[in-house]
């Protein structure tokens, strides 16, 4: 941006938007028209990548899942390359909340086929995005057209899309390795809770309970000391959902062997 001209509302950060239309703004009301729109395209997208991954071939499986992951790549890098290119960079954008991790373990997962990836991107993965669509927390932006909201919903629709897909694939999920998918969970907010504190972030939502809906309404229910613990039986629900089917799958193929 040249000295003293304006910048376009398309490429404004949280702390302009706050600066200029106050700290409560927010672009659109939650399950308004736009979110509601919002909404109902990431669901059609992706239905309609599941059923062309579905009757697909191995081949183009293989190419379907690599262009997931080189979108979700390059979804990442371009709020990155837009804040920097805008002087609008801070630590805040680091990619280290949950769902930019797990943009990582996609592309590892992409590289080594690790069953460890998939089970971690389905348990925790599948509903944290979906979660983050549907209670969204970047609406303190100028306008639904701005660079921080058109990446905020297409990534979060490309990271449900991404493990739906190998689950579509002939991946069966497995409650035997939950310990793994929390090991891998507890792992990394530890040493998150302590790099926010040093840098003044958020990351994980560990560190700031009104930067988003859910952690909230923890706040509302247990106080704002102790709004963490509700990520306890959030996550506790969440896996619930997500094994529960399997394992009354397997329960029945169990009995009918018998």
């Amino acid at each position: 941006m040249g000295k003293g001209t304006p910048m376009n509302d398309f490429w404004k950060s949280y702390d302009i938007t706050a600066l200029e239309y106050g700290v409560n703004y927010q672009c659109y009301p939650l399950y308004g028209r736009i979110h509601l729109t919002e909404l109902a395209l990431s669901l059609i997208f992706i239905l309609s990548a599941a059923l062309w991954y579905r009757h697909s071939g191995p081949k183009q499986r293989r190419r379907i899942l690599v262009g997931v992951t080189v979108l979700l790549l390059l979804d990442e890098a371009a709020l990155l390359l837009g804040m920097a290119l805008t002087g609008q960079w801070n630590w805040s954008y680091l990619p280290l909340h949950l769902c930019s991790i797990h943009v990582f373990v996609c592309l590892y997962n992409t590289l080594f086929d690790q069953n460890w990836c998939k089970e971690e991107l389905y348990a925790l993965c599948i509903p944290g995005a979906a979660l983050a669509l549907l209670c969204p927390s970047w609406l303190d932006v100028p306008s639904w057209w701005t660079l921080i909201n058109l990446h905020s919903v297409s990534i979060h629709a490309l990271l449900v899309l991404y493990p739906v897909l190998l689950v579509v694939g002939g991946y069966r999920p497995s409650p035997r390795r939950v310990p793994q998918v929390l090991a891998f969970l507890f792992g990394t907010a530890l040493p998150i809770y302590f790099l926010n504190k040093s840098l003044y972030t958020n990351f994980y939502f560990l560190n700031n309970p009104t930067a988003n809906v859910i952690t909230c309404a923890f706040t509302r229910f247990l106080g704002e000391p102790y709004y963490i613990l509700g990520f306890l039986p959030a996550i506790a629900a969440a896996l619930a959902v997500m094994y529960l089917p399997w394992a009354a799958k397997n329960f029945t193929e169990n009995r009918r062997k018998h």
